[in-house]
Parts: structure tokens; C-alpha cells; sequence
């Protein structure tokens, strides 16, 4: 059985709390073919040295993009993009892109810590 690749994403504000979900499951994720967009991905990285990730372009440099081009063509099957809703992003229309590409696709998607927890408890078995 081909691993489940998980893309990872957050806004600025919330990539600590990115990093420290990734920490706190990372024999999980360990398990996992992970894509990240680029400073969420480095994030990532520095906190869990043992992690493989796939770092795509930072977001706003079309990392967002990227992973709406994995998730098109079949070669992402879930993601967990940790939204910040109260502040302004130049690169919103990408955003909404990427999350739209997941709704279409109908990919399981995480929005925040809460609904994280349970996507990866199931992906864990």
C-alpha cells in the first residue's frame, strides 16, 4: 500500500503551532510522506530534525499553488493548513484556491488544531 502524503500548511502566525503539532506527532507523521510549503516545512524541520519533508516554494511564491497542482492531479490525499482568519494575507486568492481545490477534490482538510488531531489520529490506522 502506497504511503498517504499529507501537505502541511500554515499562516505566519500560527507556524509555531504547526511546529509543535508536528513535534507532538511526529511518530505519526514520521510514517508519512509529508509536503510542506517552504518556511512551514523549515518550521518544521528545526523543531523535528527527524522528519522528511518535501519543502515546496514558500506560499505567497506559489508553494499554495503547488500543493493545489498535488492535490489535482491525485498526488495529495490530505491536508492540514493551520488558518489565521484574523489577519490580512496579499496572497488570499491562492488560499482560497488551495482550500477550493480540497473541497472539489474532496480531500480531508484540517483547518485548525482540533480538527488536525482527529485527521491524524485517523491516518495513524
Amino acid at each position: 500500500m502506497p504511503r498517504i502524503t499529507l501537505g502541511l500548511v500554515a499562516h505566519d502566525d500560527k507556524k509555531a503551532d504547526m511546529a509543535a503539532f508536528a513535534a507532538t506527532h511526529a511518530a505519526i507523521l514520521g510514517a508519512l510522506a509529508l509536503v510542506a510549503t517552504g518556511t512551514t516545512g523549515a518550521r518544521i524541520m528545526e523543531r523535528c530534525p527527524g522528519l522528511q519533508v518535501t519543502r515546496l516554494k514558500s506560499g505567497p511564491l506559489g508553494g499554495d499553488q503547488q500543493l493545489g497542482a498535488m492535490i489535482a492531479e491525485g498526488r495529495l490525499d490530505a491536508l492540514i493548513f493551520f488558518i489565521d482568519p484574523l489577519s490580512p494575507h496579499p496572497h488570499d486568492v491562492d488560499v482560497k484556491a488551495l482550500t477550493r481545490l480540497a473541497v472539489v477534490y474532496d480531500i480531508p482538510m484540517a483547518l485548525n488544531r482540533a480538527t488536525a488531531e482527529r485527521l491524524i489520529r485517523s491516518l495513524a490506522g
